[in-house]
């Protein structure tokens, strides 16, 4: 029943929502298959081959053998990212996610381009950790792993609304995260005690097998879907 689960799990279930996911259709299918959507971003990917990449992973497949986890598209391990700052995006051509200097109907790639000739040199606020904090049907839930590295993320993010023309309605408030799916459905009320068990388990076996998650330098991105984030600059 949903009074097992925590409140942030609510709007993951039928009975609580039933709405359709928001990017059901146009980011990705009911089949699970990814579509092209095409935008730039400032992520840091997972240190490959690293131990916390491995935990990770291994939440994500432990979310993939729960029974009902066909009501899930799952990204390949290879895109596993932090968002830092989040650049522009086809379907989201409007003020305040687009360039103020910028028309609405300029490309993607000129955008892209034109992000790179104003990234270069870009400095960054220096070296940060995360941790894990929370786990949802989504991936998990992050954060800075002490409260200065709290003041770093947050500095970037603040910089980097320079040279990108923009801050989103939740520049201070966005919650970092590591995606690792989409809800195609959402899951029955009578699964979610068994979710929120298992969220538990593995945000303990986090907290245990990587208090620290290993993340690459921020980098600048190139998608054409969720399945893959092409690093055309390395930041800071």
């Amino acid at each position: 029943m949903l009074d097992k689960a925590r409140p942030s799990l609510a709007g993951f279930f039928e009975g609580t929502n039933p709405a359709p996911p928001v990017h059901l259709g146009t980011r990705y299918e009911t089949a699970g298959n990814f579509l092209f959507e095409p935008g730039n971003t400032i992520v840091s990917h997972l240190v490959a081959g690293s131990p916390s990449e491995a935990a990770v992973v291994a939440v994500r497949e432990r979310m993939r053998a729960m029974p009902d986890a066909d009501r899930l598209a799952f990204t390949p391990v290879s895109s596993l990212h932090m968002t830092l700052f989040q650049g522009i995006i086809e379907r989201r051509r409007r003020h305040p996610y687009w360039p103020r200097d910028l028309a609405l109907d300029t490309s993607i790639d000129d955008i892209t381009r034109l992000y790179l000739e104003r990234l270069k040199g870009f400095a960054g606020s220096g070296a940060f950790r995360i941790k894990a904090i929370g786990i949802t049907p989504n991936g998990l839930t992050v954060a800075g792993a002490s409260e200065e590295d709290r003041r770093i993320l947050q500095a970037w993010r603040d910089a980097l609304s320079v040279p990108f023309g923009y801050r989103h309605p939740d520049h201070d408030t966005y919650v970092f995260h590591i995606t690792f799916a989409y809800q195609i459905r959402r899951l029955a009320e009578e699964r979610a005690a068994a979710w929120q068990d298992l969220f538990d388990d593995c945000l303990s076996f986090l907290d245990r097998e990587a208090p620290v998650i290993e993340l690459n330098p921020p980098a600048f991105c190139s998608f054409r879907d969720m399945e893959h984030f092409e690093e055309l600059l390395v930041l800071g």
